[in-house]
Parts: C-alpha cells; sequence; structure tokens
C-alpha cells in the first residue's frame, strides 16, 4: 500500500512539472516569437520664440587722398552714430568702437589704376544687446543719420545683423517630454492597429536639437526643434 501511495505521489510530482514545464515552454516560445516585435517611432516638438540677444554691426565707409582729414571724419562719424545710440536708449556697455581699417589704394596689386582717391577707410560701431525690440526700432532709425551726414553701408555677408536665442537651456526639458510624448502616441497607434499592446522602451536617443530662423524675412522670430527617436518593444 505505501508502495502504491509512492508511484501516486511520483505520478503527481511528474505531472506537475510537466504542466509547469509546459507553461515554460509557452512562455519561451512566446519571448522568441515577440522578441522582434517591435517598432522605432519619431517624435517631434517644436516652438517660435523671439530673439534675446542682437549683434548689430554698424558699418561707415569714407575715401579720399587726405590721411589725416579722413581720420577727422571718421572719429567724427563715431562720434555722432555714438551719440544717436545713447539717444535712443543704448548703454555704453552695449557699444564698442572698433579701430578702422584702411586700405591704401595705391598699394593694392589688381585694380589701383585710374582710381581718384587713394585710402578707403571702413569704421564698425558694433552694439551688443539683449534689447531685441528696442534695437529692431533703432534700426529702423538708423537713416536719421543721413541728416548729419553719415552714411550707414550694409556689412553683407561679412558683417550681418545676427540675432540669436540664448535659453535653449530653460526650455531644453520641456520640449524634450513633449516630442517623447509624441513618439509614444504614434507608437500606440502602431500598436493598435497592429493588434498589439505598447510595452517597454528598448532605445531611445537624447534627441537632435536645432535652432534656426523661422524664414528669410524674420530672423528676429528664431524656431526651435527637437526630434528624438524611440524603439519600443510590442507584445500581445
Amino acid at each position: 500500500m505505501e508502495k502504491k501511495n509512492g508511484w501516486i505521489i511520483e505520478a503527481v510530482v511528474i505531472a506537475i512539472g510537466l504542466i509547469v514545464l509546459g507553461f515554460n515552454i509557452k512562455a519561451g516560445i512566446n519571448n522568441f516569437a515577440d522578441k522582434d516585435r517591435q517598432v522605432t517611432v519619431k517624435g517631434l516638438a517644436q516652438v517660435e520664440v523671439p530673439a534675446n540677444k542682437v549683434t548689430w554691426p554698424i558699418v561707415s565707409k569714407l575715401i579720399g587722398n587726405d590721411m589725416q582729414q579722413l581720420y577727422r571724419d571718421i572719429n567724427r562719424n563715431n562720434s555722432l552714430i555714438t551719440a544717436f545710440l545713447k539717444k535712443n536708449g543704448i548703454s555704453d556697455s552695449e557699444i564698442v568702437v572698433n579701430p578702422p581699417v584702411v586700405i591704401d589704394m595705391s598699394a593694392e596689386r589688381y585694380g589701383a589704376e585710374n582710381k581718384s582717391y587713394r585710402y578707403n577707410i571702413t569704421s564698425t560701431i558694433t552694439v551688443t544687446s539683449s534689447q531685441v525690440d528696442m534695437v529692431r526700432s533703432i534700426i529702423a532709425k538708423q537713416t536719421d543719420l543721413l541728416n548729419e551726414g553719415v552714411a550707414i553701408v550694409d556689412g553683407g555677408y561679412e558683417m550681418p545683423i545676427v540675432y540669436e536665442y540664448t535659453s535653449f537651456s530653460d526650455i531644453k526639458p520641456k520640449m524634450m517630454k513633449e516630442a517623447i510624448q509624441n513618439a509614444e502616441n504614434t507608437a500606440e497607434q502602431f500598436a493598435q492597429t497592429s493588434n498589439s499592446e505598447l510595452d517597454k522602451i528598448i532605445r531611445a536617443d537624447q534627441g537632435q536639437f536645432s535652432i534656426e530662423n523661422r524664414d528669410s524675412y524674420t530672423p528676429h522670430i528664431k524656431k526651435l526643434r527637437v526630434v528624438t527617436t524611440i524603439t519600443y518593444s510590442l507584445k500581445h
């Protein structure tokens, strides 16, 4: 009788073991089948913000043959420009008067013949300020300097007006959170379409950030953009 009971116990133990083994095998098969079930999505967040820093090079040029007179004229122009800036709210700390650049046309190897003047002097006064709106209003009024006999020339590609947004680090966490949420929403939609459920994150990058002008006509408005790429696993 005891021997029979021992067989029964052994049979029960074996049966339980086979059941547990079956569950483990099924789970293993499911895990193997699902290991490649994943989706990679991109999340985008972007916002437009006004620039909070402006660098404005004010360029003036003079030509002539009398070097001493040209220096007197350029100093007069610089004084008039500086006074104009201060009158309109720019402080001394925001103004830098750069040394003039002198070109002696007679020393130029090319293009020096038949010139009616010898010297070409370029003077640049640089305004760097966080008061972007105020500086923009002054830029619109710079023609007032013509009444003072000061001709301002375009700085061109070498000395353009530059607008910047310097507080990216403050807005970065919020934008990153929004980009991740948008990525998750996209992944959820994919999972629903494929009759799956979104599981854990397998891989995620830190996001690609960029700052650029909204367009060529409004360089003082910046477009901040972040794109993050996230890979999720899917389950049935």
